[in-house]
């Protein structure tokens, strides 16, 4: 370790959330997970014969895979490295593969390669690690809080174990309530806290099995107390930490506010704002395929037909997102937003589909017209299928006009073109051919 390494690092020490300061060393320090490190089990063995193999870390949020990855590294002697798989791709693991080939070659040490939010790397990010593994260069350690099958590829797969860690009990997450409190040296033991065991249970019950969101709301409680000159923490005092310090997940309300603000913006034709909100969903780590899902949405709900090719756009962000990953998949995701939200709008067809949907939900299927009914062989012809059937390619203009909705509904309209964009067109094409049935 250099000089400015160590710097860096002293400076961490200090200054780092208290979920990173008071992260275990060993597994000795190591809380929860008794299924997977307790001696005698497969990978306590593994680890303590250094015989580690690649693996799958998949469980939710805060239940120590990071933690565990790290001492699995420190406790074999291997180097580690960590990527994000949200600001890294298949570059930066090549990298990786080539340093970790000379440090074996050279060094005769291991690697391992931690990759966090492994599940956001694409198919061929996914792709890039396989060599590496097969090789030997890496051990892989992939944590995850979705479900491997769904989002790891079969070749990955097969070439790791996958381990499941468990949200935190109260038992456990107790047991790290008291030791950031009687820490004294990367802890929060100096601050002489005054906290009382219902405190310590509401705390850990609100957690969720989460220790990083208990140390983090832990350490802004306290924080907030010593501004106000009061060392005791109580039931109150915890609910407003929780409420500041738990601002975005993938399933709570800022989610789903951001991802409203998002889509109002693109109808409110405001790119500027649209692509604002892309951004914060982006930083919070909002998942790119929900995005580009939802961009497709909005191109057929609110732009339509007014502008055709955006359904076409969106649908291309959402396979280049799949293709090539994050962090370069936020660039066709810009793309699409502010084309999205620059176009005309209209809202016709999202319109006509809910009001055929309901007509039909609440009228009985009247019958089909026998010219437009099915006649593949002589019985249903005798029957009188088709009969009268008028093809439009054989007049004037590839049209003539027929009556197509059943009888008994014949005059009920549902499409009401809108006028913006390219549906001015249709709008004047339908009145033409129609005798103007489609005036608004």
């Amino acid at each position: 370790m250099n000089l400015f390494e160590a710097n860096k690092k002293k400076i961490l020490e200090k200054t780092s959330p208290l979920s990173t300061r008071v992260r275990p060393h060993n597994l000795e320090e190591y809380v929860g997970q008794n299924h997977l490190i307790e001696p005698g089990t497969t990978l306590r063995n593994a680890i303590d014969r250094d015989n580690v193999p690649s693996m799958i870390l998949w469980g939710p949020a805060g239940v120590g895979k990071t933690t565990l990855a790290k001492i699995i590294s420190t406790t074999t002697q291997s180097f580690f490295v960590q990527l994000s798989a949200v600001t890294s791709g298949v570059k930066e693991v090549r990298k990786i593969i080539d340093e970790s080939e000379y440090r074996l070659g050279e060094l005769s040490q291991r690697t391992i390669l931690f990759i966090d939010e492994i599940h956001r790397f694409s198919k061929s990010q996914q792709d890039s690690l396989l060599s590496g593994i097969e090789d030997g260069v890496i051990t892989l350690i992939g944590a995850t809080t979705e479900n491997p099958s769904f989002t790891i590829i079969n070749p990955l797969l097969s070439r790791t174990r996958t381990f499941t860690l468990n949200p935190l009990s109260e038992t456990d997450l107790l047991r790290v309530i008291d030791r950031a409190l009687h820490d004294h040296i990367s802890g929060m033991g100096d601050f002489n806290v005054d906290m009382n065991n219902a405190t310590k249970k509401h705390l850990a019950k609100m957690s969720n099995g989460d220790a990083r969101i208990l140390l983090n709301t832990l350490e802004f409680a306290i924080i907030n107390n010593l501004n106000n000159n009061s060392s005791n923490i109580t039931i109150s005092g915890i609910n407003d930490a929780l409420e500041r310090t738990t601002k975005y997940d993938r399933s709570g309300d800022a989610h789903y506010d951001s991802i409203s603000a998002f889509i109002k913006s693109i109808r409110s034709s405001d790119p500027d704002a649209a692509i604002y909100y892309l951004a914060r969903m982006i930083n919070a780590g909002e998942d790119p395929l929900f995005i580009a899902r939802r961009l497709v949405i909005s191109s057929a709900e609110d732009i339509g037909l007014a502008n055709p090719n955006a359904l076409a756009v969106a649908i291309a962000a959402q396979q280049a997102v799949s293709f090539i990953g994050m962090p370069e998949g936020r660039i066709p995701l810009a793309e699409a937003t502010i084309f999205l939200a620059s176009c005309p709008k209209s809202n016709s067809a999202y319109n006509a589909i809910n009001k055929a949907m309901e007509f039909v939900a609440s009228n009985q299927d009247f019958d089909i017209p026998k010219h437009l009914k099915n006649a593949p062989n002589d019985f249903m012809k005798k029957l009188g299928n088709s009969d009268g059937y008028k093809y439009s390619h054989n007049y004037p203009g590839n049209f003539i006009q027929t009556t197509n909705l059943p009888k008994k509904m014949s005059n009920h309209r549902f499409y009401v073109p809108g006028t913006t964009g390219s549906e001015k067109q249709i709008n004047k094409r339908l009145n033409t051919l129609w005798n103007n049935k489609y005036e608004n």
